[in-house]
């Protein structure tokens, strides 16, 4: 397991994001390391968990929570192959393109050791937004991505370090429970009712995901 690339994206002016300034950090593309990871800060303060990485809607996007996005090239290559056309490392905003690692089926809280030191926790799974759908340029993009359910995975910094294209990626902790990124995106996407079983991740959950789970446990108490 590895990392393929780094991938850093600059604010640039878009007509199709839904962020009022009109700028998206989304198109990232793949740069010469080192590059420093670090935990950003709260959601709606930090940014990303890398340095020069661009966050232009805050509220929404990066913090503690969602500091790195990781996207496995398989899964872009398997794209690919759908949408006929290629697809560079970055292409889906991800921070991190990696090769040999199931991503989206990593359990939360999963920890992977990158390169020397750095320890990333996962956290969830990417919520596909219109303006993901406007730097694909793919008719019914949201519709599509959501289908496949290979979301790719947010996470944590645990432990701040350097990291570089070619970097071995390592597990270095599983949690004792079921809960992947794939089943976390199913549930907050097109089936709820699996939301309860979210709750086994216990405190490596996001926190919005963890509240909208317990919300849905106590309004469909019997």
């Amino acid at each position: 397991m590895k990392l393929l690339s780094v991938n850093l994206g600059r604010p640039k002016a878009v007509p199709y994001t839904d962020n009022p300034e009109g700028l998206t950090g989304i198109d990232k593309q793949p740069v010469e390391g080192p590059v420093r990871v670090a935990a950003p800060g709260p959601k709606g303060i930090g940014g990303s968990g890398l340095a020069g990485d661009a966050v232009c809607k805050r509220e929404h996007h990066g913090g503690n929570d969602q500091a790195v996005y990781a996207v496995a090239r398989e899964d872009l290559d398997d794209w690919e192959r759908e949408l006929g056309r290629p697809l560079a490392n970055g292409s889906f905003g991800e921070n991190l393109t990696t090769e040999g690692l199931d991503v989206s089926g990593a359990l939360i809280g999963e920890r992977w050791r990158i390169g020397a030191g750095v320890v990333l926790e996962v956290s969830s799974g990417r919520i596909p937004c219109v303006t993901f759908q406007g730097h694909m340029g793919e008719k019914r993009w949201v519709k599509r991505f959501t289908e496949k359910g290979a979301s790719g995975a947010y996470l944590r910094v645990i432990e701040p370090g350097e990291i570089r294209a070619g970097d071995r990626v390592e597990i270095v902790h599983r949690p004792d429970h079921d809960v992947t990124v794939a089943l976390l995106f199913r549930a907050v996407t097109t089936e709820r009712e699996l939301q309860p079983r979210l709750l086994a991740a216990g405190e490596a959950l996001h926190p919005e995901v963890r509240e909208w789970a317990r919300k849905y446990v106590e309004q469909h108490a019997s």
